[in-house]
């Protein structure tokens, strides 16, 4: 029986010892409820999503506060707690936020600086970490589920940012068992490390815009995850930019805009466009290209980065918008993702000062050269009847996540090629955390493909069906993850260890 034919009805248990399973049913059997184990029901489902206020100025991401005083040192402080925010205009929402702020205040250092970060968590009786997501950082630094920070404690990470390490990354935490949850609610913050001397002109600007999404019940509360949302990863009702549904930006005629895109939600695939302005491609999850990249359109799969640069040429209304994607979906209610406007740009009919030109060349970028090792990562969704129903595990090469399992044994400095097959019935985006990686190749339906434009990553999209080799090199020993970027499947088994050895 196909998997498309079960519908969820129950949960087994958040994490159950080395397996994370969700609890199926077949659709149409007796006293079937989506909504017991949630603490979400579908009739909640199923009212119409709470109207936000659109068309607000864009905010610019609060800076955290440098409090180092000298060159070459960012200190800070990050407290994870718990605050209120206004979507709407009459009620309160509870939220987790950094420093009172959701999304996060935005980190800016530089390559070379050395960064010092202490994080309070004061998340009332669960545990937290702070993941620097795609960044150069120590395995002992990396904020893993492995090493949690108590509810009431401190902890301070320190770091250094090598030359080379420009680019936007992230953070958000990663404790085992409560990263969905705590993302879905408020936490997360874009980190961007800038370059000495950077090839894109100032006079572009330099404007993240932050993806995350929100369900909001009648009350203003964001209901838990159903089952639904565990099956196939949560998706709000509106999708935000830095905090504000479809918030706008004036610009005059021929302005140009360098613009960072983080897709930071749990679950939503974003494929986006801009009507009326002109799209070049400049970098990547580990910062530029080697050279620009026209694109008509773009797909930010869960946790992917992406940096643009916009020419608004003509006079009017430029949208960015989202177009159709078909990323797999298991049971009711697959969000109508298209034709959503994310950003609505007001281009006067006043011509902008001359903008300096684009140059050709961004940097170079090495080809990792050929692998010692090659390892086969294999994504597999699996279902088993049991005496309450039906079982589904997310794995990866036929196991859940454990904790005090090691999957893979690496060597720094070696360059491995991994290839990552999707066997399951949905895109998994892949992550791997402690390094950057080279896509050299897709293949679907027995077509081969080499990507676009070489480029940096930490994370990439894995449709269904489809395997992605890539080149590898972990530089640092220690403990390092690798997971589906859809925050419910990392949480319910598809996540594995590396130990990266000497």
């Amino acid at each position: 029986m196909h998997r498309r034919g079960f519908l969820v009805a129950g949960l087994a248990a958040a994490l159950s010892g080395s397996r994370a399973l969700a609890q199926m049913k077949m659709d149409g059997m007796p006293d079937m409820d989506m909504g017991d184990h949630a603490g979400h029901d579908m009739g909640a489902m199923a009212q119409a999503p709470a109207a936000l206020p659109e068309g607000e100025t864009l905010r610019q991401l609060p800076l955290l506060a440098n409090e180092a005083g000298r060159p070459g040192l960012f200190k800070a402080r990050l407290t994870a707690e718990a605050a209120k925010a206004r979507f709407v205009e009459d009620r309160d929402t509870p939220i987790l936020a950094y420093n009172g702020t959701s999304p996060g205040p935005l980190i800016e250092a530089y390559e070379g600086d050395r960064v010092e970060i202490t994080f309070a968590n004061r998340i009332a009786g669960e545990q937290s970490t702070i993941h620097w997501h795609g960044m150069p950082v120590p395995a002992d630094q990396d904020g893993n589920p492995m090493d949690p920070v108590a509810a009431g404690a401190d902890r301070v990470y320190a770091f250094e940012l090598p030359e080379g390490s420009a680019g936007s990354y992230w953070y958000h935490p990663h404790p085992h068992g409560r990263t969905a949850e705590q993302v879905y609610r408020g936490l997360a913050g874009a980190f961007v490390v800038k370059a000495k001397a950077d090839p894109v002109p100032a006079a572009y600007g330099d404007t993240v815009l932050m993806f995350t999404d929100l369900r909001l019940a009648a009350d203003g509360t964001m209901p838990d995850n159903t089952m639904i949302d565990m099956m196939n990863g949560r998706v709000g009702d509106h999708v935000l930019v830095n905090g504000q549904k479809n918030p706008k930006l004036a610009l005059a005629a021929g302005a140009k805009r360098r613009l960072r895109l983080y897709n930071a939600t749990n679950a939503r695939f974003l494929r986006l466009a801009f009507a009326n302005a002109t799209m070049t491609v400049i970098g990547s999850d580990g910062g530029l290209l080697e050279a620009p990249v026209a694109a008509d359109e773009i797909l930010l799969s869960p946790a992917e980065r992406i940096e643009l640069v916009v020419a608004f040429d003509q006079p009017g209304t430029a949208t960015l918008t989202t177009l159709d994607y078909d990323r797999g979906w298991m049971g009711p209610g697959r969000p109508a993702d298209a034709g959503l406007t994310l950003l609505t740009v007001d281009v006067s009919d006043t011509p902008a000062e001359a903008m300096p030109p684009l140059p050709e060349r961004l940097r170079p970028i090495a080809p990792l050269g050929g692998p010692t090792v090659n390892r086969r990562l294999v994504f597999t969704e699996t279902m088993a009847m049991n005496p309450t129903g039906m079982e589904m595990g997310f794995l990866i090469n036929g196991k859940a996540f454990d904790m005090g399992r090691v999957d893979i044994v690496a060597r720094a400095g070696e360059t491995e090629l991994w290839e990552i097959v999707n066997q399951a019935d949905m895109d998994h985006p892949f992550h791997l955390h402690g390094t950057q990686f080279q896509v050299v190749e897709r293949e679907r339906g027995g077509h081969v493909a080499k990507p676009p434009y070489l480029a940096w990553k930490d994370t990439v999209n894995v449709a269904r069906g489809e395997t992605v080799r890539l080149l590898t090199r972990q530089e640092r020993p220690g403990a390092r993850m690798y997971h589906c970027h859809i925050l419910e499947h990392e949480q319910l088994g598809m996540m594995g260890l590396v130990d990266v050895r000497a």
